[in-house]
Order: C-alpha cells, then sequence, then structure tokens
C-alpha cells in the first residue's frame, strides 16, 4: 500500500552538447529550438484554454479530448533536448502541470514529442508520449471523467460516474477519520486516480503490472514534502480493489489518505513497519475488525508457534516479493502501533511518529523515539511487542 517515489533517467551526457549538437542527430541550432519551444508555449495555451483548434494548429490531436474535463490551474513545457534528421526531429521535454486546489507546486514529468515540418515550413507535432521510462499521465491511457467529492478529486479512466462517485464517498469518510487521530495540519484533500486495470495502473507508476498484483492501491509522494509540494495521488488498482467487500474498501483508502496527512514528517529514517502500521492503525479503527480478523497471516504463524523474532525490515514489505511475507510484515507493524496506542495512548502513538521523522538518517531514529516519547527502548519494545502478538494472536 505505501506509496514509492520514482527516479527519472538521466540524459547526462546527451544534454551537455545538446545545444552544439544533436545526440543521432544534425545539428540544432538555437533558432530551431527556439521555434519548437514557441511551438510548445502555444501547446500548452490550447491545453489550458480548452482551445481544441488551436491545440490542433500545433499538431495531432493525440490525448487532448481525454484532458477536457480535468481542471489544471497551468500547463507548460520547457524543451531540454532536440535531435533533428532534415524536416524531422524527436523534442525531450519537461511537463509541468498543477490541478486547480490540490497541487501547491507543479507535477513534472518526461516527455517525448515526434516533431515535423508542415506545408508552411513550421513545426508540427506528430505525437506527445511518456520520455523514455517516465510514467504515463492518466489522460495517456482515455478519455478522464472527473468527479468530485467535498474533500476529494476522482479522476478515472474506463470508470462510469456513479462508481467513481463511491471511491469520492470513500475518500471524503477517510479524510475526517484521518484528521481525527492525526490532527488537521496538512491538505486534508485528496487526489485519487482510477485506472481502468492493473496494466493501468502500472503505467501510472512506471513500473511493470507484477510489481502491484494484488496490491489495492498505493500512495505516491515525497517523504519529507513541504507544503509547496504536487500533492499525492493515491492509485488505485481496480483489478484488486474491486474484489473488496464495503469494510476493506474503506479500511485502503483510510490507509492511503493517512500517508498522504503523514507525508511531511515522514522521512528515509521512518520504517515501513511504522509508516505502514500507522496508516493500517488508523484505517482498522472504525472497522470493527479483530487482531486476528485483521491479521490472518500472522496469526496463522503465531498460533504455529511462528512468534517473529524481530520487527518487519523494510525488504519485507517489496511488492514482487513473497506474498505471505508481505501480509505478515504489513500485519507486524499494525499491531506494533496498535500496542502502542494500547498501553501508551492514542495520542502518544502520534509523537512517535513524529519524533522518529526528523532524524537524518535511519540509524538511532526509532531507538531516540522509543526513549524519549515511550520511556523504553528497542530490546523491551520488541520483546513487549512479541508478547502481545502472543496474547492477541494466539
Amino acid at each position: 500500500m505505501a506509496g514509492r517515489r520514482r527516479v527519472r533517467g538521466a540524459w547526462a551526457v546527451c544534454l551537455l552538447f545538446v545545444s552544439l549538437v544533436a545526440c543521432g542527430g544534425g545539428p540544432a541550432t538555437d533558432g530551431a529550438r527556439a521555434e519548437v519551444q514557441g511551438l510548445l508555449d502555444r501547446r500548452a495555451n490550447a491545453v489550458l484554454d480548452r482551445d481544441q483548434a488551436a491545440f490542433r494548429r500545433t499538431g495531432a490531436l493525440d490525448w487532448f479530448e481525454n484532458t477536457r474535463g480535468v481542471p489544471f490551474a497551468a500547463w507548460g513545457y520547457r524543451l531540454t533536448g532536440l535531435r533533428r534528421d532534415g524536416d524531422d526531429a524527436v523534442a525531450d521535454v519537461e511537463l509541468s502541470y498543477r490541478i486547480q486546489g490540490y497541487d501547491n507546486a507543479p507535477v513534472s514529468v518526461g516527455r517525448r514529442l515526434t516533431l515535423t515540418r508542415d506545408a508552411s515550413g513550421g513545426w508540427y507535432v506528430e505525437r506527445e508520449r511518456p520520455a523514455g521510462k517516465a510514467a504515463q499521465q492518466l489522460w495517456d491511457q482515455g478519455a478522464v471523467a472527473v468527479v468530485r467529492g467535498a474533500s476529494s478529486l476522482v479522476l478515472g479512466v474506463g470508470q462510469s460516474s456513479a462508481r467513481l462517485q463511491v471511491y469520492a464517498d470513500l475518500a471524503d469518510r477517510a479524510v475526517p477519520a484521518v484528521s481525527g487521530e492525526w490532527g488537521r495540519d496538512w491538505s486534508r484533500h485528496v487526489v485519487v486516480l482510477v485506472p481502468k486495470s492493473l496494466e493501468g495502473m502500472a503505467g501510472l507508476l512506471g513500473s511493470p503490472a507484477s510489481s502491484y498484483r494484488g496490491i489495492a492501491a498505493v500512495t505516491t509522494g515525497e517523504t519529507g514534502a513541504p507544503a509547496d509540494a504536487p500533492a499525492d495521488r493515491i492509485i488505485v488498482n481496480t483489478d484488486a480493489y474491486g474484489v473488496l467487500g464495503d469494510v476493506g474498501k474503506q479500511v485502503v483508502l483510510t490507509h492511503e489518505t493517512t500517508h498522504v496527512a503523514t507525508r511531511a514528517v515522514t522521512s528515509a529514517a521512518t520504517p515501513l513497519w511504522l509508516s505502514e502500521g500507522y496508516a493500517d492503525w488508523i484505517g482498522y479503527l472504525a472497522s470493527g475488525r479483530t487482531p486476528v480478523e485483521a491479521a490472518p497471516e500472522l496469526a496463522r504463524a503465531v498460533t504455529g508457534g511462528d512468534v517473529p523474532e524481530a520487527l518487519p525490515v523494510d525488504a519485507d514489505f517489496g511488492f514482487s516479493g513473497d506474498a505471505t511475507q508481505l501480509a505478515r510484515a504489513y500485519e507486524g507493524g499494525w499491531m506494533a502501533c496498535r500496542m502502542i496506542a494500547a498501553r501508551w495512548g492514542e495520542d502518544r502513538l502520534g509523537d512517535f511518529y513524529r519524533a522518529v521523522g526528523p532524524h537524518r538518517q535511519r540509524a538511532g531514529a526509532v531507538e531516540d523515539a522509543l526513549h524519549d516519547v515511550l520511556d523504553t527502548d528497542l530490546d523491551t519494545f520488541t520483546a513487549d511487542w512479541r508478547d502481545y502478538l502472543e496474547a492477541e494472536l494466539g
């Protein structure tokens, strides 16, 4: 369920020389670059103005109609590379856009445009697509339907408005549930992307579909993100999410919304057992699920005499690993947070989470927070957690 950030591929060597010689092609003159940048500026204005005719004058319509309902507040292109071959060219660009009311800073993604000269001698876009290994945008996958909730914006492809409204209702219940535990010092609204299939989800994440099979949703965002950052995106795997019951669907949306709320104080120092366990803790609060019901894999292990020796490590949360190990990792983190809330109090659990993130590195972060907030140490905490598992799940 946890969000993962991706890194873009680098064109370092190529870009060092792009203003002089295009990689794999002929010279890219300053004049050509200026012409193409002008074309990109007109294209961006057409998107913001919803002007189909103006967009068509810059090139093929491509995905233009797919974005019709998306409330963009900003859209711009910056040319980063141009490779020419006579009257044809390939342009690498950085697309920056903001969604009105949600993004406090632009989302930046790499795009690649295939260009040719038109009859008048100007440049014309034949195709625009994600650059290299860059992730797709939702409108690359089809027409985007938009549903607004009280605290949510839901964007979907291949989904009816009625179905997207269900997601909006779930998200609108999740936001106050998270605020009730975490507090109100976050945006208190969420963006939910609902692609048509698992493959669509994988395309939005720029990863193989096999990495997310069985994962109901993930949240993308930068850990430790400042207030002026793009909004996190909750991306749903409709294949896995669709088989959940009503309670499970609410748990998942509340879990992912918790990641949105806690993102600013989550850092590389925060272990996944804590970030995922805390998200599950809030997710399950109103579910009515008992520990055995919510942690079946871990309960099966404990009743079989296989009590974990230590808290889950980050590697246990790998999506492409063993499904049983992944489930036990999530359940173990949840039980650790549940124990803190039960023994030290719910407020103290939030204080503990906030105390871990500010550390510059992982080493010592949990240990210091355990000492400062819970007045315990890691060995004692781990032993207490193991006893708690046996008491609640055995």
